[in-house]
């Protein structure tokens, strides 16, 4: 048997398994926002290596939370919200419905402010009108999966997922962290309450609410409700799914910690997104500092098209109603645009909406 025939069969099953990935790429994207962007840069440049262990153990409970979504709706049929919705008096729907809709909102909050923020260090735009520009790009987006189908959307997004990473990591290759303060982050502790808040907003802009709606919708629209053999499959190929994109999330917030805590310690005007971009440009270069802002961008694009989308899930399983693109995408973006146009702190609003949705 010659070493070509050999090999490929082995190929063609790798090629099947990686066709089923996808889903939980998308859903990862709601790990990588710019909500995460603020809180692991704070916690770096503020305590160090003190929270890496929040950032594992965040990740851990969300891999776990994003494979049950999944499977419920491989084996169901059903998305979260309409599993929800068929157990529930209508009332208690309602409020339910009414919660996810405000954690949608606070969701999209920080995803706009994100945005907005990095077209203001990459083109010196006015807050307010890289919202809006960063609301307009969401909807084109969300156009692709809405047009061309889920499979175009999730290569969209997965390209955007590796731009972050590049963003965000590129850094750690310039300022290395200290392996011995890794480790000694994993031990879980605090230092005072503003280290336990903090925490909170880590624990909140990684666990998300949205991601876990709309993961069981992805799951059961791109293979539909599976029994027997196929189920089996289907649900290791989940696992490896989730697996992966989690691990991948896990080290983009890992290495925006890193990077803050090995190059901003204690170096004042880092409280705020432009000021750690501006702080990274005089320590680490300007190269650095544009691919930060660049990842920064791919999150607030990325991860506002994917939030309105989940809301789009929520509002569809929980109510049977559907509403426009256009006039969703606007219902989301408005308070964000409003907390611009009145000239709110964005990086204080971006850490705030992160303890909110913990």
């Amino acid at each position: 048997m010659s070493l070509a025939s050999a090999i490929k069969p082995r190929i063609t099953r790798f090629r099947a398994g990686a066709a089923l990935l996808g889903p939980a790429f998308v859903a990862a994207i709601a790990y990588v926002d710019p909500g995460n962007v603020a809180t692991n840069t704070a916690a770096g440049a503020t305590y160090g290596y003190l929270l890496v262990w929040v950032v594992v153990v965040a990740n851990v409970m969300a891999g776990l939370v994003q494979y049950l979504s999944a499977k419920l709706g491989l084996v169901t049929g059903l998305s979260l919200p309409e599993a929800v919705r068929d157990r529930l008096s209508t009332p208690t729907r309602l409020a339910y419905w009414a919660q996810a809709e405000v954690v949608a909102m606070a969701t999209d909050l920080a995803e706009v402010l994100g945005g907005a923020i990095a077209l203001n260090l990459l083109f010196d735009l006015p807050l307010l009108l890289g919202g809006v520009i960063t609301g307009v790009v969401s909807t084109v987006l969300l156009l692709v999966q809405d047009r061309a189908g889920q499979r175009p959307f999730e290569r969209v997004i997965t390209g955007l997922l590796l731009i972050i990473a590049i963003g965000f990591a590129a850094g750690l290759f310039v300022s290395p962290p200290s392996g011995s303060g890794v480790v000694g982050g994993l031990l879980p502790q605090f230092a005072g309450s503003e280290s336990v808040l903090l925490a909170a907003g880590m624990l909140g802009a990684t666990v998300m609410p949205h991601a876990v709606y709309l993961h069981s919708a992805l799951a059961r629209d791109r293979h539909g409700r599976q029994t027997g053999p196929r189920l089996g499959r289907l649900l290791n190929a989940t696992r490896y799914d989730v697996g992966v994109a989690m691990v991948f999330a896990g080290a983009v917030n890992l290495a925006m910690l890193l990077l803050a805590a090995s190059a901003l310690s204690g170096i004042d005007g880092v409280d705020s997104l432009s000021g750690v971009r501006a702080a990274i440009g005089q320590h680490l270069g300007g190269g650095i500092a544009l691919l930060f802002a660049v990842g920064l961008l791919a999150s607030g694009l990325a991860s506002t098209s994917v939030g309105c989308y989940a809301g789009a899930v929520v509002m569809g399983g929980l109510l049977r109603k559907r509403i426009p693109l256009l006039a969703r995408r606007l219902l989301t973006l408005l308070p964000a645009v409003a907390l611009l146009a009145f000239n709110v702190n964005p990086s204080w609003a971006l850490v705030i909406s992160q303890v909110v949705l913990s």
